[in-house]
């Protein structure tokens, strides 16, 4: 049937409609995407503040080594030849181990955070852990560490004999951190997380470079008195070690340098082996 005038300017009238309609739909599609995509993000911004504010409750300067410490005994299993160990959560299943002497006080004191988050949302351990420790740093006046969150607790222990000892010297705590995926200077800087605590390398509450202006006066090589307590071995040991000292050095003029590469090391930490939520 051969279209009529009236039909043709029907036609034309519903596509010139349509046209002008278009971009407003596009517009409009485009908006809706931003706003659930921007609705999303905020609520993971929120959730991501939520753990942060109970953590906050329960972290104190006087809590802050411990904390830190838990951090590095957790992630510290993390092998890279085999992807094993790593910020798990497993932490929670080693505490009777020789090592980790004394961490059930801290475990103890995230538990309080935990049991409140997980009446919302539940948070996994390895989660907590690396917050917790970002926040003993900034507490003590160190830098402030963005953490990314999502990991998945492992929920067994770890293999034993993954962490550093004590008693090693530079070049077998080079070859450790090594296998963990750390280099020289990244291992300098994370020891400098003993600018805390009592290890007698300057206040045990002030998160600042005092651990290696001490490393550099060698007190412990003074004939007694209680210069010969201060740090650990593995401490001592950086000090003779020529790789370590340039960095020791770098750290001791430059508080900022420090505070910067500790900042990129603890967080490679804190995501060493780490198994994430899809």
């Amino acid at each position: 049937m051969p279209m009529l005038l009236t039909d043709f300017c029907f036609l034309k009238k519903r596509e010139f409609v349509f046209s002008a309609a278009l971009p407003f739909l596009l517009i409009l599609h485009e908006s809706v995407e931003g706003f659930r995509a921007g609705a999303a993000e905020r609520l993971d911004r929120s959730e991501d503040e939520r753990i942060r504010e109970e953590v906050r409750k329960v972290v104190t300067k006087g809590r802050a080594p411990g904390l830190l410490r838990l951090v590095f005994h957790d992630a510290g299993t993390f092998e890279m030849n085999d992807n094993s160990g790593g910020m798990n959560g497993s932490i929670i299943h080693e505490l009777n181990r020789p090592e980790n002497k004394g961490l059930k006080k801290s475990v103890k004191i995230l538990e309080e955070a935990k049991s409140k988050l997980d009446l919302i949302r539940p948070v996994s351990w390895a989660d907590l852990i690396a917050v917790a420790g970002a926040e003993a740093v900034s507490i003590c006046g160190g830098p402030i560490i963005a953490v990314e969150l999502g990991r998945l607790d492992l929920g067994k222990p770890d293999p034993e004999g993954k962490l550093p000892e004590e008693s090693l010297d530079a070049v077998g705590l080079k070859q450790i951190f090594s296998k963990k995926g750390f280099a020289t200077r990244e291992l300098v800087a994370l020891s400098g997380a003993h600018t805390i605590g009592g290890k007698g390398f300057g206040s045990p509450i002030v998160f600042d470079n005092a651990y290696f202006k001490i490393l550099l006066e060698k007190p412990w090589s003074s004939k007694g008195g209680m210069s010969s307590m201060i740090g650990l071995p593995s401490d001592r040991a950086l000090a003779d070690d020529d790789e370590c000292l340039r960095w020791i050095k770098e750290y001791a003029n430059n508080q900022t340098v420090f505070f910067e590469d500790f900042q990129n090391a603890y967080i490679k930490l804190v995501n060493s082996g780490a198994k994430w939520k899809s």
